[in-house]
């Protein structure tokens, strides 16, 4: 049976080897920082700390994963999108603030961080704050700063640059407002541990221990479950909300969260560079595909190497059946415009035509060689 591609960094022996420093800039650098669940949860957190009410106006990248727009319309925000240019950053140009606008996201992209300058002189002369979305980017330096370091405030994802089984960030170069947060309770602190082990055995990274871990979390989970072959629905915004699952964004995250934090970051800086080099170079030459953003910056930990496809449908549709890591913003929140609303925006083409094949530290040689060799025969036929 095929083994699909781990999504997101699993823990394993070699986690814990490598040098301590990443060599890079990274966003709990900030001085002022709170650990939270996800994320999600960062930016509800955000929204809270900048006094966003019922009705407030935020502006949000037209391409974007719904957990992004999620916890801003948990926050009661009037969410406004705005298009993007070919860089990915916001075409300040054909944004109008509609009035009572406190705050403008902004994603730095696939790991692949940008100067804000422009957007923060944009923000600055019109009195909105900037949150800058570091989901994709905890490492890196974004132009003339460090990334996270042009907003008013961060938030990162966690769980993307570390085998955390949960885990975002809020932080900010300025103190950060009180938040009370429930303790995660035993339950909790026991489930980390478990999911940690159990993700781990299942990618055959505890070398030692794999086999058995594996049989007991099988006397656990009882028989797999056949995957459905449901066509995914359309969801409205109430269910858009639910399935983002915003219940513990007040909640802290287990103890092992800030543990694994502490884990050699040269490893996982190093790993993504090369991961991203041998997809890069394994996209060259493709009829009808492309890297979306070109070759890697020099001070960049990648979370994806983006690839424009002309026509998606059938290479997703290969890469997905052969298990590779890849996914794609193809579901919007809905009332997000499209092409006929903003004809010139990026953001709405990348939805269809981007396929973001991932490069965490955890992926191996064989997994980014089948990926290449799916793209390969896909794309040659």
């Amino acid at each position: 049976m095929l083994q699909r591609q781990p999504t997101r960094p699993t823990f394993g022996w070699d986690n814990l080897s490598g040098q301590r420093p990443a060599g890079l800039p990274a966003v709990d650098e900030l001085p002022h920082q709170r650990l939270l669940t996800s994320g999600r949860a960062a930016l509800f957190a955000a929204m809270k700390a900048l006094g966003v009410q019922a009705g407030d106006g935020v502006l949000a990248p037209s391409y974007h994963c719904p957990t992004l727009v999620a916890p801003l319309r948990a926050a009661g925000a009037a969410v406004q999108f705005y298009p993007l240019g070919p860089d990915g950053l916001p075409r300040l140009d054909a944004i109008t603030p509609a009035p009572g606008t406190k705050a403008l996201v902004v994603a730095q992209l696939f790991g692949l961080p940008r100067s804000l300058a422009g957007v923060r002189a944009w923000c600055d002369a019109r009195g909105i704050a900037l949150v800058e979305d570091c989901a994709h980017s905890f490492f890196g330096q974004a132009g003339e700063r460090p990334v996270g370091q042009w907003g008013d405030l961060a938030t990162a994802s966690v769980s993307k640059f570390f085998p955390v089984p949960e885990g975002g960030l809020l932080a900010s170069a300025k103190p950060l407002p009180d938040q009370a947060l429930r303790p995660a309770g035993g339950k909790a602190q026991l489930k980390a541990w478990v999911d940690l082990l159990e993700r781990g055995s299942q990618q055959g990274r505890l070398t030692g221990l794999n086999a058995p871990l594996r049989a007991l979390f099988r006397l656990k989970n009882g028989p797999p479950r056949a995957p459905s072959g449901a066509a995914p629905r359309e969801l409205g915004e109430a269910d858009m909300l639910a399935e983002c699952d915003l219940g513990r964004s007040e909640q802290a995250p287990p103890a092992l969260t800030g543990r694994l934090l502490g884990l050699p970051r040269g490893r996982i800086v190093a790993r993504r560079r090369a991961h991203y080099q041998a997809l890069f170079d394994g996209a060259q030459g493709l009829a009808g595909a492309r890297p979306l953003l070109g070759a890697l910056p020099d001070q960049a930990a990648p979370y994806v190497m983006p690839l424009w496809v002309d026509e998606p449908e059938p290479v997703y549709a290969a890469l997905r059946s052969a298990g590779c890591a890849v996914f794609r913003w193809e579901r919007v929140w809905p009332g997000a415009p499209g092409l006929s609303d903003f004809p010139d925006d990026h953001g709405a083409r990348w939805r269809h035509h981007v396929l973001q094949l991932l490069c965490h530290q955890d992926l191996d040689d064989a997994m980014l060689s089948r990926t290449c060799d799916v793209l390969t025969r896909s794309l040659t036929r």
